[in-house]
């Protein structure tokens, strides 16, 4: 072979290289990819934790997959050389990869020489080390090459083969389509493709495979001995399991687990595939390393996590500990949770140094909607999706496992709950953006003229025209004076405000949001990209996440615009805007200068555990998972108490009510934590580290904060005896089969989308419908996070002061109320519930803000009206005479309150009442919706909670005709118009 020409001293110095074991990162994540001063900061880290690769594989990068065929500038190629140049500083082995198997045709020979020449082009930047991928593309050849080759196989292995030996490097990668044993066709053993590789592909090019699964639980002796023996090689684990591009939702923080350090012997390396945001991996890569270098793991059995006994043994589920490793544990000795608390030793030294994140952020995750079969989920049953076709999925069954009693026709509705497709008719997902990482970030392909390499299999011009703008996205912070004025004025011009654009449910699967930063006369521009033909095949997930190509003919933008990627609204909560450096968050200044308050390495650990893993939750996870569940599914025994308030002392001698209270101040204390936790991360001085990872403790903070408001009214014990009737039928973490799914690992992890934030939210008692995880995020970090809980009488001022202002905004307000009378629309809108029905208000506080909104409810209209008209109208008659309706003075809004208070009249549609028996009001200021229409839908949340817990399933309001302002607030949070009359609107929800 060509390298047995080298000198003798290269050829024994290659030699000894090719026997190291490959241990390091590979970036092949669909999205956003890590930026140029990342990847240096990379190198840094895997040299000081002993790792030696890197494989450059971005999947929406540019010139790696979807162009593979275009030369790099002058000034890409200053960036790749700088790459590959600090990689070697760093003693790195920098493998350049490329993914040419969307559209390549092998028999062309022109293709392959414009292959050659693209990799040479590297080569001359210094790169030694390559990869071929050929990774979720279609397993299909042209008519040229059906008369070429004999099967898929050997004209893959013809050109890897062909370009290792022009290359003539020691260092080469391949990635086979059938990367997995799920995708083996019909196994591993009798894959014809696999057999083929291992048969025809030089024995010099090493395999990358991910093992059982995309994402794989386990890897095993057997499986690995499996596929040496098929690949007559062993094989290089590229490991997807710390990847989250193929759920938004998502983030891995947990330790490097379910492989043994046996393995090691058996493997010629692994590359971890992990997180899209680079500052969420230093865990992922941290424990791998320290894994890298055992030869046995801990005694399991002898040091049981917490959680697995949690979800094993039923123990006492109230205990907040953390688990316990052993004491002392030899250095070739792994154990998960002792290599995670060494990561986060080591990770939270970067919480505290101070960068600087600029330009709008969003999540780097694929902008397309979630597809995924609908199938029973059976623990032996792979629902790993078909690249060949829109409707249909693969399902193979690779062995026999003991499988728990599963109702399927019960799990056929959890995957329903997990997937958001209601059908597989006309389902067309998105590809993706391609961007150009190795000057900026934000750098998108948006030009017509360049075809999409999916639809056929088109040579492209020497020459393509790529309008795009440098955006800077991030800075570190040296010292004051670095950054100077002219640099600042320069990136403030070029970073413009971005804009939300909001997208219909019907919109979700055709747009691709790109929001546009340069100014113009009429503001700020929005730009959305439309793919007329998706591809087919477009799928999510990590090594699988949809094409890389743009739309054969995208809307066309001008090139003097900046466009940056933005998440599509069905998968995200919203884009984060980035503070400029001279920002500061005045709100948070008091926490921010209490030193105690600082990140610690409990606070790093909790936030570990609430992301912990693709197949399981971290123990605190499971705590406050197994807590709200009990505390809901017990609530009853509060009613066994005296009609005194469960909270008075003396009513709470009964051992039963007695351990119901402790544990839901200790639910109350671990929601605290988070809280704090949250508050602590917004005011970190990293603030890049603080933009990759805010919108994910949003998430969790808002859904803890409305599981404890509603622990709260649980504990005011206004539900009648049989609540859990009307609680229970939520398909949730509990149901019957669900988590021993969900820990089997015998399913890929996108089949249970959105991780511990979904299923804390779905054990709220609402039907959410397509709800979940809508919930917006703050424009910057900030420590004003959201807290709903009961009424208490001492709120009545203020939820009068909020009522007020609402009714001034809509149109049932105008500007000219008499002072005296500011009340008024409060004792007709809300008076009446707070009165009557304080047990079903609510209300919403949001940090140094204080309270921001209320909502209020009646759980049967019927009755709320009739007491309304014997408790209450008649003090209103005295405080507000007949009499002051000759007043011309007083505005139509005032008049029409007190013909109301002294004319009433029971009205109500039956229509209405019987499918949505319950009524409410809900109030927001105007300035807090603007800023986050969320408040709202998370006030109801918890209220449309306490209704179902008395049986009710259905809500109406009852607005003026002419008010469009409510009637459009109440319509964003779900309700329809039921009926109308000449005078009021009737507007219901059911849940």
């Amino acid at each position: 072979m060509a390298n047995e020409e080298l000198p003798p001293v290269d050829r024994n110095s290659n030699m000894k290289n090719e026997k190291k074991f490959i241990c390091g990162v590979v970036e092949g994540f669909y999205g956003r990819p890590w930026t140029t001063e990342q990847r240096k900061d990379l190198f840094a880290k895997l040299k000081k934790w002993g790792m030696n690769s890197y494989v450059y594989a971005p999947k929406d990068d540019y010139k790696h997959r979807a162009y593979w065929r275009e030369l790099y500038t002058v000034e890409e190629a200053d960036h790749l050389s700088s790459l590959i140049s600090a990689a070697k500083d760093h003693d790195i082995n920098f493998y350049y990869a490329l993914s040419p198997g969307l559209d390549m045709t092998y028999s062309n020979a022109k293709e392959t020489a414009t292959l050659k020449r693209k990799l040479e082009q590297v080569s001359q930047f210094g790169c030694e080390a390559f990869a071929l991928l050929f990774d979720d593309i279609e397993p299909e050849m042209t008519k040229a090459d059906k008369e070429m080759f004999q099967s898929f196989a050997h004209a893959q292995v013809s050109v890897t083969n062909e370009i290792f030996n022009h290359l003539n490097c020691p260092r080469f990668l391949f990635c086979p389509t059938q990367y997995c044993s799920s995708r083996a066709v019909p196994s591993v053993t009798r894959s014809e493709y696999l057999n083929t590789l291992g048969s025809k592909l030089a024995q010099d090019i090493e395999i990358l495979w991910t093992g059982p699964r995309v994402v794989s639980k386990f890897l095993t002796v057997d499986g690995i001995q499996e596929i040496t023996e098929v690949l007559r090689r062993p094989p290089v684990i590229w490991d997807n399991l710390h990847a989250n591009d193929y759920c938004s939702k998502r983030l891995f923080l947990g330790p490097y687990s379910g492989r043994s350090p046996k393995l090691i012997p058996l493997l010629k390396g692994v590359l971890t595939n992990p997180n899209c945001e680079f500052h969420a991996n230093s865990v992922a890569i941290h424990t791998l390393a320290h894994w890298s270098k055992c030869t046995a793991e801990a005694n399991i059995d002898n040091a049981i996590s917490a959680d697995i006994k949690l979800e094993t043994e039923g123990g006492d589920q109230s205990g907040f500990d953390e688990e316990v490793t052993p004491n002392y544990l030899a250095k070739n000795i792994y154990h998960p949770r002792e290599a995670l608390k060494n990561a986060i030793h080591d990770w939270l030294p970067e919480f505290f140094l101070e960068k600087e994140a600029w330009g709008p952020i969003t999540k780097p995750h694929p902008p397309v909607t979630m597809v995924m079969p609908i199938i029973p989920i059976i623990p032996s049953v792979n629902t790993c999706m078909s690249l060949t076709t829109t409707t249909t999925a693969t399902v193979t069954c690779t062995q026999t496992m003991k499988v728990p009693e599963v109702n399927t026709t019960q799990l056929q509705a959890l995957a329903e709950v997990c997937s958001t497709v209601t059908g597989a008719e006309g389902i067309q997902p998105l590809p993706n953006v391609v961007m150009n990482s190795l000057v900026s970030a934000t750098k998108i392909v948006t030009n017509d003229t360049i075809p999409n390499p999916i639809v056929s299999n088109l040579s492209l011009p020497d020459k393509l025209q790529v309008p795009c703008l440098s955006v800077p996205i991030m800075t570190i912070k040296e010292a004051p004076g670095v950054i100077g004025e002219e640099v600042k004025r320069d990136l403030k011009e070029e970073a413009g405000e971005p804009i939300e654009e909001d997208i219909t449910e019907k919109d979700e699967g055709k747009v691709i949001e790109a929001i546009g930063a340069s100014e113009t006369e009429a503001g700020t521009e929005v730009m959305a990209i439309v793919d007329e033909n998706p591809s087919p095949h477009s799928t999510t997930e990590p090594m699988e996440c949809g094409s890389s190509a743009l739309s054969s003919s995208p809307k066309q933008k001008s090139s003097s615009e900046d466009v940056v990627m933005s998440e599509s609204v069905s998968t995200s909560s919203g884009s984060m805007h980035v503070e400029t450096s001279d920002g500061s968050l005045n709100s948070n200044a008091e926490l921010a200068d209490d030193v105690s308050k600082q990140l610690t390495s409990e606070d790093l650990s909790l936030l570990c555990d609430l992301f912990y893993l693709p197949f399981e939750h971290g123990s605190k996870g499971l705590v406050i998972l197994n807590e709200f569940h009990w505390l809901k599914s017990n609530a009853s025994v509060l009613l066994a108490a005296s009609k005194k308030s469960p909270q008075d002392p003396g009513t709470a001698q009964k051992p039963e009510i007695q351990e119901w209270l402790q544990r839901s101040e200790k639910f109350n204390s671990l929601c605290h934590s988070i809280m704090m936790l949250a508050k602590k991360f917004s005011v970190c001085i990293n603030k890049e580290l603080v933009y990759d990872l805010f919108s994910y403790v949003w998430d969790i903070a808002g859904i803890v904060a409305l599981l404890n408001g509603f622990v709260k009214w649980l504990a005011l014990a206004h539900f009648p005896s049989n609540i859990n009737s009307y609680t229970q039928g939520s398909y949730t973490w509990f149901s019957k089969g669900w988590k021993d799914t969900f820990m089997s690992g015998e399913q890929e992890p996108w089949v249970f989308r959105g991780g511990l934030t979904a299923d804390l939210q779905r054990l709220l008692p609402v039907d959410h419908g397509n709800d979940l995880f809508l919930y917006k995020l703050p424009d910057s970090p900030s420590s004003n996070f959201f807290t709903v809980r009961p009424y208490v009488f001492t709120d009545e001022d203020t939820v009068y002061s909020i009522c007020h202002k609402v009714c001034r905004d809509s149109l049932d307000g105008p500007e000219n109320f008499p002072e005296n009378l500011h009340s008024i629309s409060a004792d007709h809108l809300v008076g009446p519930f707070i009165t009557i029905n304080p047990e079903f208000c609510m209300v919403m506080e949001c940090g140094s803000l204080g309270m921001v909104g209320y909502i209020c409810a009646a759980l049967d209209t019927k009755v709320f009206y009739k007491n309304q008209q014997m408790c209450w109208l008649p003090a209103m008659c005295l405080k507000y005479p007949v009499e002051m309706l000759d007043s011309s003075e007083l505005p139509q809004s005032i008049k029409d309150s007190i013909n109301y208070f002294h004319n009433f009249k029971y009205e109500c549609p039956q229509e209405v009442l019987n499918t949505y028996p319950s009524m409410m009001t809900c109030g927001v200021l105007k300035e807090q919706l603007n800023h986050d229409p969320s408040v709202a839908k998370r006030l109801i949340t918890v209220l449309l909670a306490a209704l179902r817990s008395n049986g009710s399933f259905g809500v109406h309001v009852c607005i003026n005709r002419a008010d469009r302002y409510m009637h459009q607030f109440y319509t964003k949070l779900g309700f329809s118009e039921i009926t109308q009359d000449t005078m009021r609107i009737y507007l219901g929800r059911n849940f």
